[in-house]
This record gives structure tokens, sequence and C-alpha cells, in this order.
């Protein structure tokens, strides 16, 4: 089992990433989620100067924040820096476009945009829709050494539906999912290979990533302590703020809701009904998100929905919930760090050595 951070992009994150490379982790995810947090491409250019050996990857790339050619132009960019070092995560879009008020990229849309990406990595001659023309389209000079196309930049879809699934076989690309508890995951997992299968592909050729989360407790440590609130309570605010997007906006209802916490959902969505201007409600609703609990928000997330919706625990007993994530078939474990929590990578440091 390997492990890797996700983290909210700050323009400084190789600072961070150049502990978890000292601490052993194998890859390092950057959230593309502008106006919550800084620009991805800034960032693993910074961490690719500062580091050797740990992977960079967009955790996730959003299709619709920059154009194809202009994607695949920054990836080959960091290729050059950190040669096979870079991975190219991608998926519809929840934070970074429900910020804007705007719903997930459909999937054929994102299917084509990979295609272009990948097309012109190839060094391919590609039609390009653009300003609702069709226009051919390669890089013109890679000979020049500028960019990097030569070195792998292995693709990686965050997929949580079973459209979603299937196109992430049929394209043969790694799989990230985002795992409450092990139970939940376990049976995600395989509906993911039961997709894989039925694409003619071999069980042990998915690379499946578990996006983990968490916060490593003392024993009796409350889990909606100052601590378990503070690394392990955005992860929960999740469910609030996908809540408030399906009553103000028509949205999908969340896929990790649960009947227990309903009283805290349904109390959160009539809260967010207050929210100025109405209009864009997303403005307040996702400020935060991922990154710290508002204090408008802290008395909905309950210990019990920090424990069901994270890793949350002792030690000893998150260490027990990513074996059994190993033994179902997760090859690697991801968990988020929220700024001004950076110092919680040398609790998952030791989580991580004891799976060698």
């Amino acid at each position: 089992m390997q492990f890797g951070i996700a983290i909210p992009t700050a323009a400084d994150s190789w600072r961070l990433v150049r502990r978890a490379e000292e601490l052993g982790f194998s890859n390092a995810w950057f959230f593309d989620t502008q106006m919550l947090s800084a620009d991805p491409f800034v960032a693993m250019a910074a961490a690719a100067m500062k580091t050797t050996r740990i992977k960079l990857g967009t955790g996730v790339l959003i299709p619709s924040n920059r154009i194809a050619p202009v994607a695949a132009t920054a990836f080959a960019s960091l290729n050059k820096l950190a040669p096979g070092r870079i991975v190219f995560g991608i998926s519809t879009g929840f934070t970074g476009r429900r910020t804007m008020g705007l719903g997930a990229v459909k999937l054929a849309d994102m299917e084509e945009y990979i295609r272009v990406v990948q097309a012109l990595w190839r060094g391919e001659t590609v039609e390009f829709a653009v300003e609702g023309k069709r226009r051919a389209i390669r890089l013109l000079n890679p000979e020049l050494g500028l960019i990097n196309i030569d070195d792998p930049m292995p693709l990686f879809i965050a997929a949580s539906g079973p459209k979603a699934r299937a196109l992430t076989a049929k394209l043969g690309a790694g799989w990230i999912d985002n795992v409450a508890d092990v139970e939940r995951g376990t049976a995600t997992l395989a509906q993911m290979h039961a997709a894989w299968s039925q694409a003619g592909r071999a069980r042990e050729d998915l690379t499946a990533v578990a996006w983990i989360g968490g916060a490593v407790l003392d024993e009796n440590e409350p889990a909606d302590g100052p601590r378990g609130m503070a690394v392990a309570g955005p992860r929960a605010a999740m469910l609030l703020h996908r809540a408030a997007d399906t009553a103000l906006a028509d949205y999908p209802a969340p896929l990790a809701m649960r009947p227990e916490f309903a009283a805290s959902v349904e109390a959160y969505v009539a809260h967010a009904r207050g929210f100025q201007p109405a209009a864009a409600y997303y403005l307040a609703n996702h400020r935060g998100h991922l990154m710290f609990v508002r204090p408008d928000e802290r008395n909905f997330i309950t210990a019990e929905m920090i424990r069901r919706t994270s890793l949350t625990g002792t030690e000893r007993e998150i260490k027990a919930r990513v074996a059994a994530l190993a033994d179902a078939g997760f090859s690697q474990a991801v968990v988020s760090i929220p700024p001004g929590q950076e110092h919680m990578i040398e609790d998952w440091g030791r989580i991580r050595r004891a799976f060698r």
C-alpha cells in the first residue's frame, strides 16, 4: 500500500510535499479549486524543483478551468521539470465548479478533453473544438526540448458513479474514489472491478486510490474535539455543502448521505436558505470547503458524522482500517491535509511506515 497526500493548494505547497517525500509518501495531489486555493500548476512547478522522487498530480483537474491544449502544455512543462513524476488526475468537477454555481462537466466532454490532451502528448495532429469551430492542432516544436512528452504521464479519473467508472475502465485509467469507510469503500471497489472486467481488462491492472482523510487521535480523545474538528471536520462538512446544493440548486443528492445524518443535514439546509445573496448562496456554502470548518456550520457537525466520513480514530484503529482497504485491493491511500494542519503529516507518516 502506497500513501499520498492531498493538498488544498498553496503557492508554497512544496514545503509540505518535500516533507512528504522525506517521510516516504509516494504521491502529492494538488486541488484544482480556483477562488478557494492557489493554482495547481504554479504549486506543482515549485514542488517539482524542490523534490526528486515523489509523484505530483492534479487532484483533480477540472476540464472547464482551462482548454485542453493549455492543460496538455502545462503538464508537459511540468514533465520537463520532473520527468516521469507527473500524474494527470481529472474529474467532472465538484468544488471548483460549485463555487461558481455550476454543476458537473458532462462525461462526454471530459472524455473528449482527455482524448485531445493525450493525442497531443503522442505528437499527433488532433481535431479540437474551440469557439464553435473545429480546428486541427498539434504541439508544433517538441523537438526543441522546451517541454517533455517522452516520459509517460499516467491518467487517473476520480469517478463515483457507474457511468464514470465505466469510462475509467474504457480508458484503462487509474481510479480515485472518495472513501468514507472501509465497508463502503470495499463495496465501491467491487463495482469498479466489475466495470473493469466488463471492459476486458485484467483485475490486477487496476490502480485504485482511496481518498480517505482523517485525524489520528489519542485514546479517548473525542472525534469532534479541537483536533478532530480541525483535521477531519472539513471532510464531514462536505455532506452539508452537497445537501445544500441539492436543496437550493437541484444538483444530484449526496452519494454518501446516511439516515443518521438527517437531522443535522436538514438543519444546515434551513440555515443555508438564509445565505446572501440568495442567488449566489454557493459563495457562503462552499467557503472553506475541505479546508476549514466555518463558525456558522460548526454546530451541525457531530462526532458521529466525523467518524463516518473519514478514517478518524486512534493510530491502531486507522492502521487496521487502512489494512482492510489494502486487502480489498486499493493501491494507495491519500490523506487530505487542511491548511494550518500540516503537522498532521507526521502522524500519517507513522501510519505509512506500518505498510512498507
